[in-house]
């Protein structure tokens, strides 16, 4: 989290002294201005809706875990007609903080010294400084994550393109170049 609150197009600041072990349940919802803000973000045509409900609890002695769900319509360009499309996103996330010098945030070793990752496992715990998390900026990472990336109006197709053969890839030889220039 090193992005000053103003930077944020979104923003919930949750205090972690005050988070206690039993979650609170706490839905957000953006207005006008954060949902042109996060168009910009996201370079989206539009943002129409996001909202987030979620539940803040302690983890561990330190840690806070924000598990959530947020849901957005926006609009984007379609990538072949450049026409807008709109879509949904529906996105469950959790995240867990841990300040910033925990061990908590690290990951052990094995016996040859080296990290294994499970892709498929939980994320490393993201760390905070300070004494705030900023919620907002949780809920807008995991939407933008949902964003299609190539979105496609319904029914059309890019097939006005033409496939290269490869015919023309071929290096000139070095020597091509020699060829007309002792001509005199």
């Amino acid at each position: 989290m090193t992005k000053t609150h103003d930077e944020v197009p979104f923003s919930y600041l949750v205090k972690v002294g005050h988070i206690s072990a039993n979650p609170v349940e706490v839905r957000l919802e953006a207005d006008a201005r954060e949902l042109k803000a996060l168009a910009e973000t996201w370079n989206v045509l539009s943002v129409e809706s996001l909202r987030a409900d979620l539940q803040i609890s302690r983890w561990k002695r330190d840690g806070v875990r924000v598990k959530g769900r947020v849901k957005a319509n926006i609009v984007q360009a379609c990538v072949v007609t450049l026409e807008p499309v709109p879509s949904a996103l529906d996105e469950t996330f959790e995240q867990i903080f841990v300040p910033e010098n925990s061990k908590l945030a690290r990951r052990a070793a094995n016996d040859a010294g080296e990290m294994v990752l499970d892709p498929d496992g939980p994320d490393l715990p993201e760390s905070f400084v300070g004494d705030t998390i900023d919620a907002g900026e949780v809920v807008t990472e995991f939407a933008a994550l949902a964003i299609d990336p190539y979105p496609r109006k319904q029914g059309i197709e890019f097939d006005s393109h033409i496939e290269d053969t490869g015919e023309n890839d071929k290096k000139p030889s070095a020597f091509a170049v020699l060829k007309d220039w002792k001509k005199d």
